[in-house]
């Protein structure tokens, strides 16, 4: 548990990263990319003279030969001639196998991100004569060229250098903790995409981080294990998301878990989503292909997978498209296979961003190789804890904001782990005016008696909670946990009538068969002659 000792719940630095900083790409021969990249601009307030546009393939692939000369090349000298890079001779120290040397790299830079927007390609194929012209093995574990075409021009403060392009660039940077120096005087570009099966999709993304930022990071966590054992080669993968898991609860989220190998089943009720770290299926499954799923404004949602970012502009295979599509605010993905060892850390990650990193910043900090398969999708300058809990709770009263039932039910939760009796908590919930009138604040309420031992006004506080306000993934899971409630509490009239409730309001809902036979058992164990 290392990370959680980094851990804190205050953005520690009072400078924020601004547009600016920032450079916005489209693609000329995509209307709609212009429109995505002018919204942003818009949006973060970019200067004009930081937006470039660039005639490029309508497709997702591209070439290398493309990439690197209708591009990264052009890129770079747009970069210099606006005079928002200055290249210069730096003398290196030797380092590894590396000898001293001089190179010519970025010295000074007024920007730090680049921002793809949709319409650009996602990535670029393999390209033979490149591996023939290094010498090396082609085709076989990472003696690869193709890449991701954002991870591709992570590296372009180094574009005037020879640089390997077959296999993985060392991210000196990887595990940063000083966000400043995440910069193109230290040989790394910030490239973020704003992208998705539909223009529409990428163009709302930073109007959804922009909400998150301003009214709170709220809502619950999912993480999707596969229940490894130790010593399993894959197991690295399991103890990130249990680690990061750990981590959203210590920031106040609710968060549930799924340990079983297989990916959550379609009838998980999945709801009000803030944050989903999972894997390791090929294409989108489980909730994620039904109408009930939801997330919050801000959220991000990740499924680690080796090609879950092959493609982004269709809503029904892969990852990241659908999850862009069913409305996280960004994501995280590889274009081709990349390799455990180079994929998120999700804890570095999350500890990163709750120190106040932006997206692209905790993104790349939490990755070990550039040149590589990753993408991230979202908008870089997005930083959802910013501003303290504190300070977001008093605006939310100030503005009359109903998101503050969640304030109010992280503050519960962080209360309890810091040792606040469950008594103590729920005469707090009682005593608050929004909780007649919420559902989120009377599910939590129901949570904190039913922990509490108290049965009966548990029940209450649930069947209160599902004559609110309740979400569609909300009113399940409610009453999928109430019947149990019920039954154990000898009610089993009540559990079958709270069963057919959930039948008739979601008619579709992919656990039916299952609810169906619980009610044909309950119903006859109910009208058998008592045990004697």
């Amino acid at each position: 548990m290392k990370y959680l000792c980094l851990l804190c719940l205050l953005g520690s630095l009072s400078a924020w990263a601004g547009g600016e900083e920032v450079v916005v790409l489209y693609n000329t021969q995509v209307p709609a990319s212009k429109v995505v990249a002018e919204h942003y601009a818009a949006a973060r307030q970019v200067p004009a003279k930081q937006i470039f546009g660039f005639s490029l393939t309508t497709n997702e692939i591209t070439t290398r030969a493309e990439f690197a000369d209708a591009l990264q090349k052009p890129l770079a000298t747009k970069l210099e001639k606006a005079g928002l890079w200055k290249f210069g001779k730096v003398e290196m120290a030797a380092s590894g196998k590396e000898p001293a040397r001089t190179e010519i790299r970025v010295v000074a830079s007024k920007i730090r991100y680049a921002v793809l927007c949709y319409g650009l390609p996602v990535k670029i194929s393999d390209s033979p004569e490149v591996a023939e012209a290094e010498g090396t093995s082609h085709g076989s574990g990472t003696t690869r060229n193709e890449a991701a075409v954002d991870s591709e021009l992570t590296w372009l403060p180094l574009i005037k250098n020879k640089v390997p392009l077959s296999g993985p660039l060392a991210n000196s940077l990887y595990n940063c903790t000083n966000r400043a120096a995440l910069s193109p005087t230290n040989g790394i570009l910030l490239v973020t995409r704003l992208d998705g099966p539909a223009a529409e999709i990428a163009n709302h993304l930073v109007d959804k981080a922009l909400a998150a930022e301003t009214n709170g990071f709220f809502g619950r966590t999912y993480f999707d294990i596969r229940g490894l054992a130790r010593g399993n080669s894959y197991y690295e993968g399991d103890a990130w998301l249990l680690v990061s898991a750990e981590m959203c609860r210590e920031l106040g989220f609710d968060m549930e878990m799924d340990t079983n190998a297989a990916t959550f089943p379609a009838s998980y009720p999945m709801n009000n989503i803030a944050f989903y770290a999972g894997w390791y299926d090929g294409d989108v499954d489980g909730p994620f292909t039904t109408s009930l799923v939801d997330f919050m404004p801000g959220a991000f949602a990740y499924h680690l997978h080796s090609f879950s970012a092959e493609t982004l502009r269709t809503a029904g295979s892969r990852w990241c498209g659908p999850l862009l599509a069913k409305g996280a605010t960004c994501t995280i993905g590889y274009v081709y296979e990349p390799y455990l060892a180079f994929t998120l850390n999700i804890p570095i990650f999350l500890r990163s961003w709750a120190n106040g990193f932006t997206f692209g910043e905790a993104a790349w900090a939490a990755h070990q190789a550039l040149s590589w398969q990753t993408t991230v999708i979202g908008d870089p300058l997005y930083s959802p804890f910013k501003l303290s809990p504190v300070q977001i709770h008093a605006q939310l009263a100030r503005t009359h904001n109903l998101l503050i039932d969640w304030s109010f039910e992280q503050m519960v939760n962080r209360d309890r782990i810091h040792g606040m009796s469950l008594p103590q908590l729920e005469q707090f919930i009682e005593n608050l005016p929004a909780t007649p009138q919420s559902a989120v604040l009377n599910e939590k309420l129901a949570e904190l008696y039913d922990a509490g031992g108290n049965a009966n006004s548990a029940i209450t506080h649930w069947q209160q909670a599902l004559k609110l306000n309740a979400s569609s993934g909300q009113r399940i899971r409610i009453r999928r946990t109430l019947t149990s409630r019920l039954v154990a509490a000898g009610q089993p009239a009540k559990a079958i009538d709270n069963d057919q409730q959930l039948l008739v309001e979601f008619p579709q809902y992919p656990g039916r068969a299952q609810v169906e036979e619980e009610v044909k058992n309950l119903a006859q164990e109910s009208s058998a002659p008592p045990k004697k």
